[in-house]
């Protein structure tokens, strides 16, 4: 959740630090600091709040030859300028900055306050400076692995000492590092978008591995110093692509450019002469794929409905049972694995704590789980078996967008792979694939209306409460339509089965809670309709995303968006965007931080 960065070469590195922090924001935080060292005097300014306000006191003239940031999302111990990090020794000579939890650390903070060890700050961290400090004798790099074997958590860490110019040293288990190598200096970061701008050749460290670093050259050991070669591999995103451009937030960035990012998830991967999908990253064959019986999709939060969404799909269109479980959940059940089950692990960053840790567990017993994730080189790939890169491009917005519609495209088109192997038809396969081509460009016809849905927006901002309603395969879009708005309004919403309505929340229905309602031309529409009268009957406000031309909608509803018609299984897509921009422009309407909700992290890495 937290963001890290560390610097080490001929740059100024104050500014460095303060680029990279910026470019990880998104990832969530609620206080930023930096150390830099020079002629052997540390330096550490930190500040609770945005990164702007921490920039506003670092002096213009700060120079350094290394150093490390950080931005925190407060875990132990309240927002305040002392618990920011980096944390400093006793000594005032090592500083440290941490992502992750020391579960241990009461037991050693009291260690070391028995020994005289002094803390100042109410977090977990500072455990990692004192520790460091009392076993080192010389060398950096050994004294944290020495503190690293006493330590029970997740850590993605970087320090630096005063005593040793231009060495950082950098450890991973459980938290997200990567290096960055560039000509006569070096990087470290818990995310690639902070080195984007300086270098493409990135290192990714893995679970219990120690870096030390200087300008020219970097060596990664084990705890037990182990020397372990590892493989530079190379950025493919451009540094355009996180920035903004022309749009006021990364949030209607990244709306406007789903038509685009589910072409790329698509691209090199239909097969229309035989009506079906490829997908080699699944390192599985034929015959194992017609042995697979049953699919068990894990996930956390958006990654969770787009693989309930996929679940439908793939029962409905292949006729494997399918399901959709909660990561969270799933691990601490002590799941059975069955065999000829296949398990499908989701998360736009890769680095999802709760799916990254259920992942592990169902190898442990057996399972075979491919990942698919937007990330590359992130730990749930590297991690399973196999699985399918979205290729969606950096999301930086806080709130996942165009990650839902990618992984939803990944799990079509596995979807079809597995139906075209065993009943559906040559026939039936083209029409889908010339239905999931034509996406795109119906996704641009609905983006355009934009203006009608802040209007919209403009109408219901007094609103405190919402309801939000689909069947069949929009059902998760209708609990994707809630988790927006909640996530980046603050506005209380809950989706539902539009079937549910009448097993309690119909209870809620008043004339100041609007019910949204997801009604394509289906074969659920009529049911929806009922639902839609019993709602209007009962004094409640109805907005409905309905098909273009449909009267029966029109009479019922108080306010209508409608849509292309599509082939049935490509209305998810077109019902979600317009929910996506409408907790956009709710948001706005409100005056929130749009791409940096509050209490929200991009990516969650802790449990």
């Amino acid at each position: 959740m937290c963001g890290i960065i560390g610097y080490c070469g001929p740059k100024p590195t104050a500014r460095v630090l303060l680029e990279g922090l910026k470019r990880l924001e998104y990832r969530g935080y609620d206080s930023a600091g930096i150390a830099t060292v020079r002629d052997g005097a540390l330096t550490v300014i930190k500040r609770a709040g945005k990164i702007k306000d921490l920039e506003g006191i670092v002096p213009q003239d700060l120079d350094g030859e290394y150093g490390i940031g950080h931005t925190r999302w407060a875990t132990h111990g309240g927002v305040t300028d002392t618990n920011a990090h980096p944390h400093v020794s006793q000594n005032g000579k090592i500083a440290v900055v941490h992502n992750g939890i020391i579960e241990n650390f009461q037991s050693l903070k009291e260690t070391l306050e028995e020994r005289g060890y002094r803390f100042v700050s109410e977090t977990d961290s500072e455990v990692l400076a004192h520790l460091i400090e009392d076993f080192y004798e010389g060398s950096l790099e050994e004294a944290v692995k020495r503190a690293l074997s006493l330590v029970k958590g997740t850590y993605g860490l970087l320090c630096v000492h005063a005593d040793e110019p231009q060495v950082i040293v950098g450890a991973r288990n459980g938290s997200p590092l990567v290096l960055g190598v560039g000509e006569h200096e070096m990087f470290l970061a818990s995310d690639v978008s902070a080195l984007l701008g300086h270098t493409r050749q990135v290192v990714y460290l893995e679970d219990n591995e120690v870096v030390r670093v200087t300008p020219e050259e970097f060596l990664t050991t084990d705890l037990r110093n182990t020397v372990i070669d590892k493989k530079v591999e190379l950025i493919t995103w451009e540094l355009e692509e996180i920035e903004k451009g022309p749009y006021q937030h990364y949030m209607l960035k990244e709306i406007f450019e789903q038509p685009e990012s589910i072409k790329r998830a698509m691209q090199g991967r239909i097969d229309e002469e035989y009506a079906t999908a490829h997908l080699g990253g699944l390192n599985m064959t034929s015959r194992e794929l017609l042995e697979v019986e049953q699919v068990v999709i894990i996930g956390a939060g958006t990654s969770y409905y787009a693989g309930m969404l996929g679940a439908y799909v793939i029962e409905q269109l292949a006729r494997i049972p399918a399901v959709a479980e909660l990561s969270s959940e799933i691990r601490y059940r002590n799941p059975v694995v069955r065999k000829n089950t296949l398990y499908f692990a989701v998360s736009q960053s890769g680095e999802t704590a709760d799916t990254l840790y259920a992942l592990r567990e169902l190898k442990r017993k057996g399972a075979r789980v491919l990942g698919i994730c937007n990330v590359v080189g992130s730990s749930i790939p590297r991690e399973s078996d196999g699985g399918v890169y979205i290729h969606s491009g950096p999301e930086i917005a806080v709130a996942s967008t165009k990650a839902f519609t990618s992984q939803v495209t990944a799990f079509y088109l596995f979807a079809l792979l597995m139906a075209r192997m065993r009943h559906l038809s040559y026939e039936e396969g083209l029409l889908f694939i010339r239905a999931l081509r034509e996406v795109p460009e119906r996704l641009r016809e609905v983006l355009e209306k934009a203006p009608e849905i802040k209007a919209l927006a403009r109408k219901y901002a007094w609103v405190k409460n919402f309801l939000f309603l689909g069947r069949g395969l929009n059902y998760p879009v209708a609990l994707e339509g809630a988790l927006k708005l909640k996530e980046v309004s603050y506005i209380h919403a809950e989706g539902y089965s539009a079937a549910e309505i009448k097993h309690g929340p119909i209870a809620l229905i008043n004339p100041e809670t609007p019910s949204v309602f997801l009604v394509p031309h289906d074969e659920l529409r009529e049911k929806v309709l009922s639902n839609m009268k019993e709602v209007k009957s009962r004094g409640g406000k109805v907005v409905a995303l309905c098909t273009e031309g449909d009267p029966d909608v029109r009479e019922i509803a108080d306010d209508v968006i409608e849509i292309p018609a599509v082939y049935r299984y490509m209305y998810p897509y077109l019902m979600v965007v317009p929910l996506q921009l409408f907790a956009y422009y709710m948001a706005l309407e409100l005056g929130r931080d749009v791409d940096q909700p509050r209490n929200l992290a991009k990516s969650v890495t802790v449990e």
